[in-house]
C-alpha cells in the first residue's frame, strides 16, 4: 500500500501562533494583497497584518516564483485579531466587500491563480462562519456564481519585506495612506 503522506512543508497546516494570547489568526486571499491588507489594518481589533503566500506546493516561495504560476500559492493577508473587539464575522464582511468573488483567478487587471478568492480557516468555527457568509453572499448575488474557496489554512510564507504594509509606506509613488482605525479614505492600490 502506497504512503500518501508527503514531506512537503508547504502542504502542512499553518501552525504559527498569534503574536499575543487571546488573539486569533485568519487568512484571506482577494486579489493583490496590498489593498486588502490596508483595509484590515484600519479595522478596530486587528492587531497585526502581514502579507504572504499560502495554499501552494512550493516551500519558501518568492514573489517572482508565485507570479510564475507554477506554485499554486495565493497572495494572502494573515490577520492577528482580537475576537472580543473584532469578531471573525466582521473580517468576513470586509473580505466580501473588497473584491469580486465571482471572477476565477483574477481581480480587475490582476490575472493568475495567485489572485484567486479564498478564505483559509484556522478552526471549525471559522470554517462554519465562512461557509455561512458565502451562502448569504451567494443569495445576494443571485445569478453570479461565487468561486471563493474555503479551505484549512496551510503554511504561511511571509512575503518579502517591501510588500509588508506597502500602501502605508507609500507604494511606488511615496503617497502614504492612513492605517488609522476607522479610516474611510478610499484605498488607492498601485504597484
Amino acid at each position: 500500500m502506497a504512503d500518501t503522506r508527503t514531506n512537503n512543508p508547504a502542504l502542512e497546516p499553518d501552525s504559527d501562533s498569534p503574536i499575543n494570547p487571546g488573539l486569533e489568526l485568519a487568512q484571506f486571499g482577494a486579489g493583490c494583497f496590498w489593498g486588502l491588507e490596508l483595509a484590515f489594518q484600519r479595522l478596530q481589533g486587528v492587531v497585526k497584518t502581514e502579507v504572504g503566500y499560502s495554499q501552494g506546493n512550493h516551500p519558501n516561495p518568492t514573489y517572482n516564483l508565485v507570479c510564475s504560476g507554477t506554485t499554486n500559492h495565493v497572495e494572502v493577508v494573515r490577520v492577528h485579531f482580537d475576537p472580543n473587539i473584532c469578531p471573525y464575522s466582521k473580517l468576513l464582511d470586509l473580505f466580501w466587500s473588497r473584491h469580486d468573488p465571482t471572477t476565477l483567478n483574477r481581480q480587475a487587471g490582476d490575472v493568475g491563480t495567485q489572485y484567486r478568492s479564498g478564505i483559509y480557516y484556522y478552526n471549525e468555527n471559522q470554517a462554519r462562519l465562512a461557509q455561512e457568509s458565502k451562502e448569504a453572499k451567494q443569495l445576494e448575488l443571485k445569478d453570479s456564481k461565487i468561486v471563493t474557496e474555503i479551505l484549512p489554512a496551510k503554511r504561511f510564507y511571509r512575503a518579502e519585506d517591501y510588500h509588508q504594509q506597502y500602501l502605508e509606506k507609500g507604494g511606488r509613488f511615496g503617497d502614504k495612506q492612513s492605517t488609522a482605525k476607522g479610516c474611510n479614505d478610499p484605498i488607492r492600490c498601485y504597484g
